[in-house]
């Protein structure tokens, strides 16, 4: 698996430099129906994969401010099959880096910023939206000097450290007519939009429990974990990193906002990883509906990313869910066992033209500040509820 991502992610990128798009990986070998995902009530689905590209003069362009691996490996090569995007700028403390991925991806090297001379990235003309990917300290310093200097902005999760920051970032985009999104990718992704479609349209009957499980071993010898252990970079260990995913999950399942929050957190005694942040958390949530959501997060357990969503008259699996690559969806019920096969499309892609076409359109993106707002107030709460033992009332 891991040689035949890095031969696409290096594919896509000689696509990238000779100026062509191409189609994500389509899986083949359906078992039992095919489902396309569908807008709902709650989300609506990204541009359809048979949208012609804009021509290279009219996509909108973008700066990435950050170079680690997250944005190397996932995000630059994306471009490739970006239809009202290019990649246009790079933000960078290592200027050696940022040249040779400027070079990699045909940016005009005097479009090469650093974090001291990022503000005059308003005199640039070629850059329409700045993509925030830092440690989360840093993302609301960086996404309200971006609105100020003109920018439009997608920023990664979580939104911010505190409900302030968030808040401070919504009005500065407010202020700056700008606009901000916040790059939750699985609400892009074509198997978690199929998730959201079955579960609202009521084919797995009435709608009783959510689980979702999302856990890595965290190792801050490397250099993409190193911030992660320290709090004052982070804001929060594993919740904050990694639980969003299962508190996404169970929000854009339902469609709806809980009502009640309990938790608790466990880190292992003396495990140095977890001297300023926390391991594991579990966290149970009520929705006005009666739904339960029963999640997980963890920096300890063993490489997962699975939801399971149980109604009366089916059970759902998508396991991996929030993979970059791979998902598989199983619905379970008395007629046995189906896998549902979707056509694979790349959610990065997919994200950044919804941003892209938000601005060309004038709308508001389906995941804004105000998402990114919530699950920080709602990651607090959670953090409330397991320091005092008490059922928080939200």
């Amino acid at each position: 698996m891991f040689d035949s991502v890095k031969k696409e992610l290096s594919r896509r990128a000689l696509l990238y430099k000779a100026g062509f798009g191409f189609m994500g990986l389509s899986v083949v070998g359906a078992v039992g129906n095919i489902i396309k995902p569908a807008p709902t009530l709650a989300q609506a689905a990204p541009a359809p994969s048979n949208e012609p590209s804009l021509p290279p003069e009219k996509k909108l362009g973008w700066a990435i401010v950050g170079l680690g691996e997250f944005a190397t490996k996932q995000i630059m090569p994306s471009f490739a099959e970006c239809k009202k995007s290019k990649l246009v700028a790079l933000v960078s403390g290592d200027r050696a880096k940022a040249e040779k991925y400027a070079q990699q991806y045909s940016v005009n090297p005097k479009n090469i910023y650093n974090y001291q001379n990022y503000d005059s990235i308003r005199n640039n003309p070629e850059v329409d939206i700045i993509y925030i990917i830092l440690p989360n300290a840093l993302h609301a310093e960086y996404s309200i000097r971006g609105v100020q200097a003109g920018k439009h902005i997608m920023c990664e999760k979580p939104m911010a450290i505190t409900v302030a920051e968030c808040q401070a970032m919504i009005e500065a985009a407010k202020k700056a007519n700008r606009k901000l999104m916040i790059a939750y990718r699985a609400q892009y992704e074509p198997y978690n939009l199929a998730t959201i479609q079955l579960a609202q349209s009521g084919k797995l009957g009435k709608l009783k429990l959510i689980t979702s499980d999302h856990g890595r071993n965290l190792n801050p010898k490397e250099p993409q974990d190193r911030w992660r252990a320290q709090k004052k970079l982070a804001g929060g260990g594993s919740l904050y990193d990694i639980g969003i995913y299962s508190l996404q999950a169970a929000r854009y399942i339902t469609g709806e906002e809980p009502v009640a929050i309990s938790a608790m957190i466990y880190s292992t005694p003396n495990d140095p990883r977890f001297r300023e942040v926390e391991e594991n958390v579990n966290f149970v949530l009520r929705f006005p509906s009666g739904v339960l959501a029963n999640c997980s997060s963890s920096y300890g357990y063993s490489n997962t990313k699975r939801i399971q969503v149980f109604g009366s008259d089916a059970v759902l699996e998508l396991d991996p869910a929030t993979d970059y690559y791979k998902h598989r969806l199983i619905l379970k019920s008395k007629n046995g066992n189906q896998e549902q096969k979707i056509e694979d499309k790349n959610q990065f892609a997919l994200e950044i033209d919804h941003l892209s076409e938000s601005i060309i359109q004038n709308k508001q993106p389906k995941t804004p500040g105000e998402e990114g707002l919530q699950d920080v107030k709602l990651m607090q709460l959670i953090y409330e509820a397991a320091r005092t033992g008490k059922t928080i009332k939200v």
